[in-house]
C-alpha cells in the first residue's frame, strides 16, 4: 500500500468510518484503528457522540415501516459511536474491502465485519 505522504494531494481521499454502540462497548476501536494504519492510511479526524434520535430518523427513513425500525433505534442510541475520518490513497475502495459485507454472516474473514461481528442464531 501507498503511504499517504508518498502521494501527490491531488490523489489523496477521506473517507468517514462510524464505528457503532456495540464494538465501542467491545473495545474494538483500536482494533479498526490498527487496520487503517497499517494499510498506511492517517487518521484526520475522530469524535465520539451519541447518535441524535432526529438525525437517526432522518438517515433511516426508508426502514420506518419494518417492524425492526424501533430496536435499531434503541440499538443505534444504546450508547456512543466514534466516527473516524481517514485519509489516503484508495481510502474509499480500500475501506469498503477491509469492512466486508454488510450481512455480517456473509462478510469474509479477514474482513471488520467477518472478525468482529457477532452472529447470533435463533
Amino acid at each position: 500500500p501507498l503511504c499517504h505522504r508518498t502521494v501527490p494531494p491531488e490523489l489523496q481521499e477521506k473517507t468517514l468510518v462510524l464505528v457503532k454502540p456495540d464494538a465501542v462497548q467491545r473495545r474494538l476501536v483500536g482494533h479498526v484503528i490498527q487496520r487503517f494504519e497499517r494499510r498506511g492510511f492517517k487518521l484526520v479526524g475522530m469524535k465520539l457522540l451519541q447518535a441524535d434520535q432526529g438525525l437517526l430518523d432522518k438517515h433511516y427513513q426508508q426502514l420506518r415501516q419494518k417492524p425492526f425500525y424501533p430496536a435499531l433505534l434503541a440499538y443505534m442510541t444504546s450508547g456512543p459511536l466514534v466516527a473516524m475520518v481517514w485519509e489516503g490513497y484508495n481510502v474509499v475502495r480500500s475501506t469498503r474491502a477491509m469492512v466486508g459485507d454488510t450481512n455480517s454472516a456473509a462478510a469474509a474473514a479477514g474482513t471488520i465485519r467477518g472478525d468482529f461481528s457477532m452472529h447470533v442464531s435463533r
